[in-house]
């Protein structure tokens, strides 16, 4: 009988040391997973001018005689396309471009027509990220009804980028003309600006 209750005894205590080391133990840690907030959308912010682009341009010209055509001028519309190619070296960006201008611009009263104006450019500008401010000077080709010439034209221009692929920007540039038409002393002078958006590729 003293050996039941001994045993007894013993399993009552082993139980109340199992529960006492169970309630003392420290709770299984619980991991939530929380789903990755998505990636926010990149935004442009312009800059890196590099590469090839095309495009259009609208204004208007305005041409003066001097010399033998002296007091002879006209102004009107004129409109074009452009083809160029920009390298960025960081802070400042260099590119070639090829344009042309259709013109309708009668020079006094019959005594010539401007028809179409040919240029090849040089560019040199200053990289702003969107922005690009820009000289520009080359030689250009003009066809009138008097006769043509090739002379010198420089000027200055502004680019802007809309998007990553599309600018948008002005250009103010003036040409010297000597002796249209190998006419000598048939000099002129022409001033124009144009509004151009160009694509980038």
């Amino acid at each position: 009988m003293k050996k039941t209750r001994a045993f007894c005894a013993a399993l009552i205590a082993a139980g109340v040391a199992v529960t006492a080391a169970s309630a003392g133990s420290p709770a299984a840690p619980v991991i939530e997973t929380v789903p990755a907030a998505p990636l926010p959308e990149p935004v442009y912010t312009g800059g890196q001018w590099t590469g090839a682009y095309a495009g259009a341009q609208l204004g208007y010209g305005d041409v003066s005689g001097d010399g033998t055509l002296d007091g002879v001028d006209g102004d009107d519309t004129l409109y074009g396309v452009h083809l160029g190619y920009n390298y960025d070296f960081g802070a400042w960006v260099s590119g070639v471009e090829f344009d042309y201008d259709e013109a309708d611009i009668d020079i006094g009263t019959g005594a010539a027509t401007v028809e179409d104006v040919t240029r090849l450019k040089v560019k040199a500008g200053y990289d702003m990220g969107r922005w690009l401010p820009y000289a520009t000077a080359g030689a250009a080709r003009v066809n009138t009804t008097a006769g043509d010439d090739t002379g010198p034209f420089y000027g200055l221009g502004v680019a802007w980028q809309a998007t990553e692929r599309m600018t948008v920007g002005t250009e103010l540039l003036r040409h010297n003309f000597s002796d249209l038409g190998n006419a000598a002393g048939a000099d002129a002078d022409a001033t124009t600006l144009t509004v151009r958006a160009s694509l980038r590729f």
